[in-house]
């Protein structure tokens, strides 16, 4: 008679355990136990479930889980990991409960509630080589994880693990005195508290040319929810990523880190508008509302609202009289206006070959929105941005590039103050007037405005940079990555760059890395890179990377680049250059 084959499944598989159990139940055998048992009950147990984690087997100093996604393995241990900082503040005079974790993915075999097989012994030999307060994950989860997750792993090398026949590459996050970021407690959020993902309505008027339309409408429903505190809105960049995609929406969900999916289609026919929307439970797949409209063009406006209106009925969100207020705002009546600003919004957006053609077209389209109505603020906006970016660009060399971008800034804030896009489009400008300050007041008013304006957050997170409070910018590029992790690439530029001036060079090592993974072509982080490296003592590689600018931009020049940013201590920037020296490469 045949034996019954194992069952096998993949998985990953999370390994924790407190590090010096024995002499904290030697020093205090009571007060260990109540304290891990509140530990396990209040902070552990319900990151687990909310990451959609399984509970194998409890240990008392330690626990074993199975996911069944290597990044919500991760998420939930980055997540344990920051609430254990809150945790253990509340433990005045009393000795830190620091926690280990492994992460592995591999095969697993299965008996009833139990897991066994090589998959698991990996996760518990990392957990044991894990920094205190610290994740350690093998290769096969990195390979899984790399641009899904908030904070920079680093590579820890070939481990050798006991009892493992072969040497396991591992990659490394926190502990070892590296403080966790502030923002990972915004993974940790209940998940009581509606997200949602607005994905691109598809363009049903067989037209391709109509594709700005459903995008600009799309867009508008984004920045009206993001206006809300109670609502965690991913940004557009990473939702218009499933732009012709068949994902699941459970598949979206998981992967944006989101409660509900938004997805609809638009037609337009002369001057008749049909929209069919429709919220989904990202975790079931089951509809929470769904409808169809069909109304003239110039209804446009109040349809939006209306969509808007039955989404946050259906998330059972209480709105403040604020948000109302905000909400109820009408950005213009102008149909043809909007219309014109959809297209320069929808061709900065998407144009690839940006140059004096781009430039031209997109200020053609701005002016002439601002024709059809002269107090529409947003084409003010549009124009600002445009100047801002011709400046950084030099597309089409405008003398006073600055200048314009600052006069058409005023303009939107003038004709707009409560629009969320005025006020980040200023705190641009004036960063690169080196304004750092009004920059500041800027993007928190445009955060004031819009909670969820990913783009703000990074801007706000630069300016501290400069500022000379790195510390301080990290949890708000992170937070511009939690809100559009698709777009991560920049932020990890920044992100990188707080490390560098913190002095954090292992992780800004590693998060230049991964900016160079995402952004093959980049100078400006390979610059940055080889300043760390230069501070590190690994003068071989710095002086590789430096090569491999070179060969990307064979007219880079470090002092011109550093006299273009705008530090407020110079002792910051020659911080970057100081690990350029080290390393013996040209200032």
């Amino acid at each position: 008679m045949n034996e019954p084959r194992a069952q096998r499944r993949l998985a990953a598989i999370l390994a924790a355990d407190v590090a010096g159990y024995s002499r904290l139940v030697g020093t205090d055998e009571a007060g260990t136990v109540a304290a891990l048992r509140e530990l396990w009950a209040k902070r552990f147990n319900p990151a687990v479930s909310q990451y959609r984690g399984r509970i194998v087997k409890m240990m008392g100093d330690g626990a074993l889980v199975e996911f069944s996604s290597a990044v919500d393995a991760v998420d939930c241990a980055i997540a344990i990991q920051a609430t254990m900082v809150d945790y253990n503040a509340s433990r005045l005079g009393q000795e830190p409960i620091e926690l280990r974790i492994g992460i592995n993915l591999g095969d697993i075999v299965v008996d009833g509630d139990d897991i066994f097989g090589d998959g698991v012994n990996v996760a518990a030999r990392l957990e044991s080589q894990a920094p205190k307060s610290g994740v350690l994950v093998s290769d096969a989860v990195y390979s899984q994880i790399k641009g899904k997750v908030t904070v920079a792993f680093m590579d820890a090398g070939e481990l050798s693990l006991k009892n493992i026949a072969t040497s396991v590459r591992a990659w490394r996050w926190g502990g070892d005195g590296s403080q966790v970021p502030t923002p990972i407690k915004a993974l940790a959020e209940p998940v009581s508290r509606p997200s949602i993902a607005v994905l691109p309505f598809t363009n049903m008027s067989g037209d391709p040319e109509q594709e700005y339309f459903s995008d600009g409408i799309t867009e508008d429903i984004i920045t009206d929810l993001s206006k809300i505190a109670g609502l965690m809105v991913v940004a557009r960049n990473s939702s218009f990523s499933y732009r012709n995609k068949s994902s699941d929406v459970r598949t979206v969900g998981r992967e944006l880190g989101v409660t509900s999916v938004l997805e609809g289609s638009i037609r337009r026919a002369a001057n008749r508008v049909r929209i069919t929307a429709q919220l989904i439970d990202a975790a079931t797949g089951a509809h929470l509302w769904a409808e169809r409209y069909d109304r003239d063009l110039t209804d446009i406006f109040a349809l939006q609202d209306e969509v808007t209106n039955r989404i946050v009925e259906a998330l059972k969100i209480s709105l403040r009289p604020a948000e109302k207020v905000l909400l109820a705002t009408t950005r213009t009546n102008n149909i043809e206006a909007h219309d014109y600003f959809l297209r320069g919004r929808e061709f900065m957006v998407n144009t690839i070959n940006k140059d004096r053609e781009f430039f031209d077209r997109v200020v053609f389209t701005f002016r002439r929105a601002i024709e059809l109505d002269p107090n529409y603020s947003e084409p003010y906006g549009g124009l600002s941005m445009a100047y801002c970016l011709d400046f950084q660009n030099r597309w089409a060399d405008t003398p006073n590039a600055l200048s314009i971008a600052a006069h058409f800034a005023t303009q939107a804030i003038e004709r707009g103050p409560s629009e969320p896009y005025a006020h980040y489009v200023a705190a641009v400008v004036t960063f690169w007037q080196r304004d750092l300050l009004r920059a500041k007041a800027e993007a928190d008013e445009a955060l004031a405005l819009n909670p969820n304006y990913a783009l703000a957050y990074g801007t706000r997170g630069l300016v501290e940079i400069y500022l000379g409070h790195p510390q301080t910018a990290i949890p708000m590029i992170q937070r511009a990555i939690l809100l559009d992790p698709v777009f991560s690439q920049q932020y990890m530029h920044f992100l990188g760059s707080a490390y560098l001036i913190a002095g954090q060079f292992d992780t800004a090592v590693a998060t230049f890395r991964e900016r160079i993974r995402l952004a093959p072509k980049t100078d400006l982080s390979r610059a940055f890179l080889a300043s760390a490296l230069g501070h590190l003592g690994e003068l071989t590689e710095a002086r590789r990377v430096w090569q491999e600018l070179k060969e990307i931009n064979q007219r880079y020049s470090f002092k011109e680049h550093l006299a273009r940013l705008p530090f407020q201590d110079k002792a910051d920037g020659g911080k970057i250059r100081e690990g350029l020296v080290k390393a013996g490469l040209p200032d």
